[in-house]
């Protein structure tokens, strides 16, 4: 009965043991696992870092040329612009003559169907 005493003693000390050992491993495990973390990290803060620099190059080296696009298209339009209020101005005298010479002008003479119609329904006989 003694070694059953200290069978299973062994057995408890044995257990606890192990579960130290496993709590060791958590603990290492999830310690690694910052390290890892924090490392990968880094190297994503240097790459956003080189990739942000060459952009900002990118944007420095075609700014200047996208500002003379911007400039020239200004530039077109208001050449666009003055070109339509020239035009304008050369053909607002003819359009007005056209309109008001349509209103103008009036036809007094009553439709051949008009005068039948009417006729017709007064009971005249043509």
């Amino acid at each position: 009965m003694a070694d059953s005493g200290t069978g299973i003693k062994e057995l408890m000390a044995a257990e606890t043991r192990a579960s130290q050992i496993v709590a060791e491993a958590r603990t290492g495990r999830g310690d690694r696992m910052k390290q890892a973390k924090v490392e990968a990290q880094s190297l994503i803060d240097a790459y956003r870092g080189e990739k942000q620099e060459e952009f900002n190059n990118m944007v420095l080296s075609t700014g200047g040329s996208q500002g003379n696009a911007s400039a020239k298209l200004q530039a077109e339009t208001a050449k666009e612009i003055k070109a339509m209020e020239v035009s304008f101005q050369k053909n607002a005298q003819k359009a007005i003559d056209v309109l008001l010479s349509k209103c103008c002008e009036v036809s007094l003479e009553v439709p051949t169907a008009r005068v039948r119609s009417t006729q017709k329904n007064a009971g005249v006989v043509s």
